[in-house]
């Protein structure tokens, strides 16, 4: 007759079982430090990024105005105090000067951007800058602000809005001879005023007609054009949809629309022809 004991052993975790869970706890640290790793840190937890991560438009200016805002290591204290002493260090009067004094790119804005007198939250907004400008880039750069150079002091601006080349403006006469008719809508109006002053090749505006649809009602214009002029024309009323009330832009069979205006140019099914696909023509519909 078998011993009954009291005391209780341990029982022994199957292989399997140990090697699947040290696994799973190997995945749940990666997510973890992923996560951490990838998130987005809120501005007080950032000083600055390097000049290969530099925003968009400021890439090279911080190369030739030779500064650069300082890096904050894993192992650097990362308390309010720390990180607020160092970014005040960073915009102290010394550094600031010299920042001002390398600037040497001059950029164009494709914004109306909001001009910060700091890139952190301690920031107070001192005026607006108008799109289309040209101003000097210092190249430093914190969270997802830029700083330039406004009558001689720094301002801080968002970042991603700064190009090389002018952008086209909205205004400007159409001096071509081409009209639209004045029964079409307001919006109609401004986009063929925009067009024919930016894009004066463009010979035929097609916009009343019958059938169903946009034209009908004076809310959509043909502008006949094809090729790569007709692809900068179409970028162009896209990136000014607001300011020209567009609903949305048709284009060699491609489709942007405000509506689903995160998925880009969208494919359209074959209608069978060049005009029915839109390859010689920007189609644009207004609210």
């Amino acid at each position: 007759m078998a011993t009954s004991h009291k005391r209780e052993t341990a029982r022994r975790t199957p292989r399997a079982a140990v090697l699947a869970g040290s696994l799973a706890a190997l995945a749940t640290t990666a997510v973890v430090t992923g996560g951490v790793l990838n998130s987005s840190a809120p501005e007080s937890d950032l000083i600055a990024v390097d000049r290969s991560k530099a925003a968009a438009g400021s890439v090279g200016a911080a190369e030739q105005a030779g500064t650069r805002l300082p890096l904050l290591s894993r192992s650097t204290d990362r308390s309010a105090d720390a990180i607020g002493s160092k970014l005040d260090a960073v915009l102290s009067d010394e550094a600031t000067a010299q920042a001002i004094a390398g600037a040497q790119q001059r950029q164009w804005t494709d914004a109306t951007l909001n001009l910060w007198t700091r890139p952190d939250k301690r920031a107070k907004q001192v005026g607006e800058l108008e799109e289309g400008e040209k101003v000097l880039v210092t190249g430093r750069t914190f969270a997802d602000r830029v700083e330039i150079v406004l009558d001689g002091k720094s301002r801080w601006v968002t970042a991603g809005h700064f190009t090389d080349e002018k952008p086209p403006t909205l205004g400007g006469a159409c001096t071509n001879g081409t009209s639209v008719p004045s029964s079409v809508s307001e919006s109609i109006k401004k986009v063929h005023e925009a067009v024919c002053a930016n894009f004066p090749e463009v010979s035929v505006y097609g916009t009343l007609r019958g059938g169903g649809g946009d034209h009908p009602r004076g809310k959509a214009v043909d502008i006949m054009i094809s090729g790569a002029v007709g692809w900068k024309i179409a970028e162009f009323v896209r990136a000014n949809y607001s300011a020209l009330g567009v609903s949305y832009v048709i284009y060699a069979q491609k489709i942007w629309s405000v509506e689903r205006s995160g998925e880009g140019w969208r494919g359209m099914p074959n209608r069978g022809s060049a005009t029915a696909n839109h390859f010689d023509h920007v189609h644009v519909s207004v609210f």
